[in-house]
């Protein structure tokens, strides 16, 4: 199981420093994201009184489209979807009626779902998303990041996209320049620009 490569935790209370290291790899691991989470760096500085999460998650999941989990049947009159794994079948039935209609999706049991011929293609049908992991994943990763902070740190930016991420929080107004000035340089050692 991939574990975080790195999670570095930095504050002028070394109390503080050991906590919030204890806190983050424990809060990673209730939320099973260590497997997703590659590199964490945590400041904190209760003087400020500022908090500030920086990361960058490994791989994304990807997308599940309808070719990932149905055959696409086109016969002489209809398109027969037979369906090898019903976990996104309620999705799946969302996405063909706003696409398509209620009017033109038929489910006669709960492996199948049928749509008349020339509604759509195989190709297209094929490659319709039904689900995007990723966004439960930011969600989740931003949850996680709003549970380590310091409770009471109402003021907060965030930022999840593209493999990338950040949270900061403090009791306080924000400095406009924030991102540049403190969560830049931050991205700067792991390597990445943002």
């Amino acid at each position: 199981m991939p574990q975080l490569k790195q999670l570095v935790v930095e504050s002028p209370d070394p109390v503080g420093r050991d906590a919030y290291e204890r806190v983050a790899a424990i809060v990673l691991q209730d939320l099973d994201l260590v497997k997703v989470v590659e590199h964490l760096y945590i400041y904190a500085d209760p003087m400020v009184p500022i908090f500030i999460a920086a990361g960058r998650l490994r791989h994304m999941p990807r997308a599940i489209r309808v070719g990932d989990f149905a055959n696409v049947n086109i016969g002489e009159k209809m398109i027969i979807l037979d369906i090898a794994d019903e976990t996104y079948l309620a999705p799946l039935l969302q996405r063909l009626w706003g696409r398509y209609g209620k009017e033109n999706v038929d489910q006669p049991d709960r492996f199948t779902v049928v749509l008349p011929l020339g509604v759509a293609g195989e190709e297209e049908l094929e490659q319709i998303v039904v689900a995007d992991p990723s966004e439960t994943l930011y969600k989740d990763v931003i949850y996680a990041l709003q549970y380590i902070a310091p409770e009471g740190f109402k003021v907060r930016r965030q930022y999840i996209k593209e493999g990338i991420f950040y949270y900061v929080a403090s009791e306080d107004t924000l400095p406009g320049d924030i991102v540049e000035t403190t969560v830049k340089p931050i991205f700067e050692r792991m390597g990445v620009t943002l």
